[in-house]
């Protein structure tokens, strides 16, 4: 039970007067250091599973669930059969077949390195992804002949726009005596997509299957890679190995991945990442315990006159172990709630905060080629944010329990005869 005499000392306690300045300034460090760590955990934390769940939104709505790598040469399954075949598997409801080379692209001042991407314009708009990042106008123009899509920073990069030649070599072309001669024609730009990807939006171009397929010398049945499209994507893993047993019953030898692990290196590496920063920064919120226990010996040591006295008028020794638990818990409870607004607020409004600093700075905090995203994004996830502000309480309220006990074990006749 706890009494209101109880609280009151404790609040007093808490009011350090001029001569108590050191311990007060102790305690408003111990407060600032949970609020920060609680604070920076809950941000950071934020930031990583925004950047995981936004950079897997858009590496999967671009490559599929799954790729199953086409032989041509097969008699059993090949390019005129396996889009039937896998559409007829209940758990995948879209497929979209590829045409992939490396090209280079010129516009006759400079050249770059490009993967080109052939798929039919169907395929194309039914991709969620890709429509929002291309106006209709650039699909009407993707409609005519000998057309490209460019990426947005591709195009910056060799100035290019909606309606200008380009060329497109490929280094495998047409067989001669002296080897293979480079194939080059000629397009035509229908305009840019932006994705948010570094990696797509510098060095990716769209092109017609038929007019990939021409360009460089295939059938028109020709497909290199087919992306596969789960009702289920979380199951990928065994949809995928389930497909492919059934298919290698048909014929053996087919290649068929999944996401998971033609991307595991990429995000394995993101997982370890957030895993040490949260252990980083768990210890921010270990080192302002330890500074609430360092600042509640000071206070007891200080207050040991007052305790006696208390001790002397009747007080028992469980009040003088709640009011200092009160006293080391209010810092903690304080420090805790400030720092889960601040890294509440901070997370949902880390894109303007990031345009501000970058207004002040004149520098660019996020460079796009250096983490993939051309925007910070961050997503909260409650179940963490609560696990992080339930530890900084309970740190918080162990970091109590020894000095208040303490403080309760105080002999008054002793400290009394020495004062």
């Amino acid at each position: 039970m706890l009494y209101s005499y109880e609280l009151w000392i404790a609040y007093r306690y808490l009011r350090a007067r001029r001569v108590d300045g050191f311990i007060s300034i102790v305690s408003w460090f111990s407060l600032i250091g949970i609020s920060l760590g609680v604070a920076t955990l809950i941000i950071v934390m934020s930031v990583m599973n925004g950047f995981r769940e936004e950079l897997l939104s858009r590496i999967i709505g671009l490559n599929g669930h799954a790729t199953f790598y086409v032989n041509n040469n097969s008699e059993s399954i090949n390019a005129d059969n396996i889009e039937k075949i896998l559409l007829g598997f209940d758990e995948v409801f879209d497929v979209v077949s590829l045409v992939e080379s490396t090209v280079m692209i010129s516009n006759k001042k400079q050249s770059r390195g490009v993967v080109v991407r052939g798929l039919s314009i169907n395929d194309l708009k039914e991709n969620a992804l890709l429509e929002k990042s291309i106006s209709v106008k650039v699909l009407t123009n993707f409609n005519d002949e000998n057309t490209i899509i460019l990426g947005k920073r591709l195009a910056t990069s060799l100035q290019l726009k909606s309606g200008d030649n380009v060329t497109i070599i490929s280094s495998s072309g047409l067989s001669t005596p002296f080897g293979d001669a480079p194939m080059a024609k000629n397009f035509i730009v229908a305009g840019t997509f932006d994705l948010g990807m570094y990696e797509y939006d510098s060095s990716v171009i769209f092109m017609k299957i038929n007019n990939l397929r021409d360009f460089l010398g295939y059938n028109n049945n020709y497909i290199d890679n087919i992306e596969l499209f789960y009702k289920s994507p979380e199951n990928s893993d065994l949809i995928t190995f389930n497909i492919k047993d059934t298919l290698n019953s048909i014929e053996t030898g087919n290649i068929m991945i999944p996401w998971t692990q033609r991307h595991a290196q990429l995000f394995s590496a993101l997982e370890v990442e957030r895993n040490v920063m949260f252990i980083i920064l768990t210890l921010i919120i270990l080192v302002a315990a330890f500074n609430i226990i360092s600042s509640m010996i000071m206070l007891v040591k200080d207050k040991e006159s007052s305790i006696s006295i208390l001790r002397t008028m009747g007080i028992s020794e469980n009040s003088i172990l709640k009011i200092f638990i009160i006293v080391g818990a209010s810092i903690g409870i304080i420090g805790t709630v400030i720092g889960f607004t601040i890294g509440l607020l901070f997370s949902l409004n880390i894109q303007k905060i990031q345009q501000l600093l970058e207004g002040i700075t004149g520098t660019n905090l996020f460079a796009a080629e250096i983490y993939f995203l051309s925007k910070l994004p961050a997503k909260i996830d409650f179940t963490e944010v609560s696990l992080v502000v339930l530890f900084a309480l309970i740190l918080s309220l162990l970091a109590t329990l020894y000095p208040a006990w303490r403080a309760s074990r105080i002999d008054p006749i002793k400290v009394l005869r020495n004062a």
